[in-house]
């Protein structure tokens, strides 16, 4: 006779970097249903924005995500450079694509040393993580920061790639290159991590339709989406790389993915490095003008989404932000159900989720625990406030 069971996982779990909670139900061994919920680390990004000037948010949002944290500033001065028609100097363009791709790196072998840690193949956390450090380094010799690089500004960077910083990155990424053939021997023929991850948290491509999969997740499930192709920012359609694309949908070929896509951005950094034009690096920009602007960019784990209003003051009057983990986390719905206990862990993480980009939040009357908004009430007043600025602004 079976019994049903209920495993929580989280909000404080080893195997999480960050605070979330999957309650799993179980049937045996088997897991029949998950409950996610979300809300433990929501900082209120979208509003604290429209307190600062144009330029403030770009540090702000860049801090929304620790690990991906150029995606956000590079997606907000899309918007705002979309927004006030504003025209990039190509060295820029060409160096925030650079910037870019050192980040999807280094996000991917996280998640690799990550993967390798949660199914108890430390060796692989261990050298992948010992390959990360060099891009760090990278990012260190051009911004001087291993995080937070600070280089997004709307109309161009903050610095520049000087000649001499030409050389190093090369070699790292020479010695990059020699590792990712390491790692594409060891993890993709290694009959202990296929018999570990194949057949493992599989996603279909009709399933990843339905869900509005993005990033790897969708990539690894056969569907052919990546907004540097789809919808080209930066330099993406000036050099020559190739969407990476599996369609098993497991955890495996999500780890296909991602190791193929570093070596894709390793090729895209080269042909920057080369092509790079001299010129100006910034716009200079002073005013931003009435009017909406969105920004799309292609982060490590998916399409990061930022919308930006302004009033032709100083400051925006909405900001929406949408992180790829907001459509990929929900998944999980599908991908961990059937599958087994001890399966669940590495299937939440396949996603390469991160909580703090996910985060909505619920209104609650702390006496009496009752629901007094949740998050459709909460999408409806924002709705109500947009139609009355447009009333106010003659929008």
């Amino acid at each position: 006779m079976s019994h049903k069971v209920v495993i929580p996982i989280g909000p404080y779990h080893p195997l999480q970097e960050e605070p979330e909670f999957f309650r799993l139900y179980v049937d045996g061994e088997r897991v029949i249903d998950v409950d996610i919920v979300i809300g433990y680390l929501h900082r209120g990004i979208e509003k604290l924005a429209e307190s600062k000037h144009f330029d403030q948010v770009t540090f702000l949002v860049e801090r929304i995500c620790g690990i991906c944290s150029t995606s956000h500033p590079f997606a907000y001065v899309n918007a705002v450079e979309d927004l006030a028609k504003i025209q990039v100097p190509e060295r820029a363009l060409y160096i925030r694509t650079i910037i870019a791709e050192l980040e999807r790196i280094h996000s991917h072998l996280l998640w690799l040393g990550l993967a390798g840690h949660f199914i108890g193949y430390n060796t692989v956390w261990m050298w992948a993580w010992k390959y990360r450090e060099p891009i760090l380094d990278c990012f260190e010799m051009i911004s001087g920061n291993r995080n937070h690089y600070a280089m997004m500004k709307i109309g161009g960077v903050r610095r520049d790639i000087r000649d001499q910083d030409i050389l190093p990155l090369n070699k790292t990424l020479d010695e990059l290159t020699r590792a990712l053939e390491m790692f594409r021997g060891v993890v993709m023929d290694d009959p202990v991590i296929q018999s570990r991850l194949k057949g493992v948290g599989i996603l279909t491509k009709k399933q990843a339709l339905e869900w509005s999969v993005v990033g790897p997740t969708a990539r690894a499930s056969g569907l052919s989406i990546d907004v540097r192709k789809d919808d080209p920012y930066g330099v993406y359609d000036k050099v020559s790389w190739n969407v990476i694309v599996e369609k098993e949908g497991d955890v495996f070929a999500k780890t296909v993915v991602r190791i193929l896509e570093m070596q894709e951005s390793i090729s895209i950094i080269r042909q920057c490095l080369e092509k790079m034009p001299k010129g100006k690096i910034d716009a200079d920009i002073k005013d931003i003008p009435v009017g909406e602007g969105i920004g799309r960019v292609e982060a490590p784990r998916g399409e990061c989404f930022h919308y930006v209003r302004s009033d032709g003051t100083n400051r925006p009057i909405r900001h929406k932000v949408r992180a790829p983990s907001f459509m990929n986390v929900a998944s999980n719905k599908i991908a961990a159900v059937g599958g087994t206990i001890s399966d669940a862990a590495i299937t939440l993480a396949a996603v390469d989720p991160c909580y703090c980009c996910t985060e909505r939040t619920i209104v609650i009357d702390r006496p009496t625990d009752k629901k007094i908004m949740n998050g459709w009430d909460l999408i409806k007043l924002s709705q109500q406030k947009t139609e009355q600025l447009k009333k106010t602004h003659n929008l």
